[in-house]
């Protein structure tokens, strides 16, 4: 039988076992009947068994009520049928509770989704690991800066760089530090910024590292280009007047010493000349200083590039046409490699010979007193997905001390250099959104690496 309030159920329950009770009490005292009032007393048990379930109902719906929220359970549907208004209520409020958490719990995970979604498509390397290098989080940034899966600790870095490894669990809240990093081909300049917070009484180091190579290699050649412009122009309003003056005077001397020939005495007309010779060696001097400084003002004057997609398969021919004549004369081996062989370039395609006679001149001046001399042209895709252009060879090298100078203006290890050629080289690749860098080891192989 079903009841309409669980009040009523109750009182009925109680009734009943009351009836139950009286009836022991008789059978016993008045009829001396003991089986009958065993099974009497055992139907008072059970009846009593049933009261305590039954109001112990609250007790268990409010359990799995609180066990739902302890445990994040929120698929529970709270049913209570057929025990009244006030449990109706009951379950009304429980069923809206999980509703709500339920909201709650769908708004925290679109925000999660969110804010992961936004690291792992930031272009800044972020890593977050504890103090003993253990990582939590790292975004799909460091994973291509790092050509790495995954990342359990911070040591397992070492194979990519020791020192920023160090740095990395060195670094305290709010520091940031420069590393510089030696990738195969790669030269990476990396700015580490780290902060520090802490999650449920773990202390966690959030680190953001981006390479700003390009940027630094910009600042530098904006730095050259307006220094040269304004030595260039300096030097030139001295020496123009000096180199037009000298002429002038040249002129005028050479009137005067034929008007009056008759007129000069020998230690005269020696005299003359040796002016004359003055006024011509400075004439001569101030032009080749202002040849000099025109040939510098190239560095602040190089076109922008007209960009057209070729392969590169057709530059490296184009450059071997031009250059095999003298490599055949200088007995050079030259080696062409081409990985994969259709790699295509959007860039300036004359602006880009012009590097690479550049460098493959370079290397053929490396290459005179080498024994077997050889020059490797190749073109491939490098670990980080980018095209790149190495010209290598086994000439004399680079020192260490000089390797990072190579790329200033009027720097050269030539004895009859100008110190523009590399420089050129790296404003050019700059201008098409490109570095060149520079590995040698001496007499073994230094390469040149142009990468886009």
């Amino acid at each position: 039988m079903v009841y309409k309030s669980f009040r009523v159920n109750f009182i009925i329950r109680i009734i009943v076992l009351s009836a139950t009770i009286f009836l022991l009490f008789y059978l016993v005292a008045k009829k001396s009947l003991y089986f009958t009032a065993s099974l009497t007393l055992i139907a008072i048990v059970y009846q009593i068994i049933e009261i305590i379930k039954y109001v112990e109902k609250t007790n268990r719906l409010l359990k799995n009520f609180l066990e739902s929220i302890r445990y994040s359970d929120f698929t529970r549907n709270f049913q209570v049928q057929g025990l009244g208004s006030s449990f109706d209520k009951l379950q009304e409020s429980f069923n809206a509770v999980i509703t709500d958490f339920q909201k709650i719990r769908a708004e925290k995970e679109e925000h999660y989704f969110y804010l992961q979604t936004v690291i792992q498509h930031i272009g800044i390397s972020l890593i977050a690991f504890h103090k003993d290098g253990k990582v939590e989080m790292i975004n799909n940034a460091s994973k291509k800066l790092f050509q790495v899966s995954n990342l359990k600790k911070i040591q397992d870095l070492s194979s990519f760089s020791q020192e920023l490894v160090d740095n990395l669990l060195s670094l305290k809240h709010g520091e940031n530090t420069l590393i510089k990093v030696v990738d195969n081909e790669d030269i990476l300049k990396l700015s580490v910024y780290a902060t520090e917070f802490k999650i449920n009484n773990r202390q966690v180091v959030l680190v953001s590292i981006k390479n700003i190579q390009y940027e630094l290699e910009e600042q530098e050649i904006e730095s050259w280009q307006k220094l040269i412009r304004v030595l260039t122009h300096e030097i030139m309003n001295s020496i123009t007047p000096i180199s037009s003056l000298s002429t002038t005077l040249t002129t005028i001397l050479d009137d005067f010493g034929a008007n009056n020939t008759n007129k000069f005495q020998e230690d005269d007309l020696e005299t003359l000349n040796e002016v004359k010779m003055a006024l011509e060696t400075i004439h001569k001097r101030s032009s080749g200083l202002l040849h000099f400084v025109d040939t510098y003002r190239n560095l602040t004057k190089i076109p922008k590039p007209s960009f057209g997609i070729f392969q590169v398969q057709k530059l490296f021919d184009n450059i071997h046409r031009l250059m095999a004549e003298e490599i055949k004369r200088k007995g050079i081996e030259c080696d062409i490699s081409i990985n994969p062989e259709s790699i295509e370039l959007s860039a300036d395609e004359q602006l880009l010979e012009q590097v690479l006679i550049n460098l493959i001149k370079n290397s053929i001046h490396a290459l005179e007193q080498t024994e077997n001399p050889k020059i490797e042209m190749k073109a491939f895709m490098n670990k980080r997905g980018r095209i790149s252009i190495q010209i290598s060879d086994n000439g004399q090298g680079i020192i260490k001390e000089v390797l990072d100078k190579v790329f200033i203006p009027f720097f050269t290890t030539k004895p009859k250099g100008s110190g523009i050629g590399l420089s050129l080289s790296k404003q050019i690749l700059r201008l098409h959104g490109g570095t060149i860098t520079a590995q040698s080891v001496p007499n073994e192989k230094t390469s040149f690496t142009l990468t886009f």
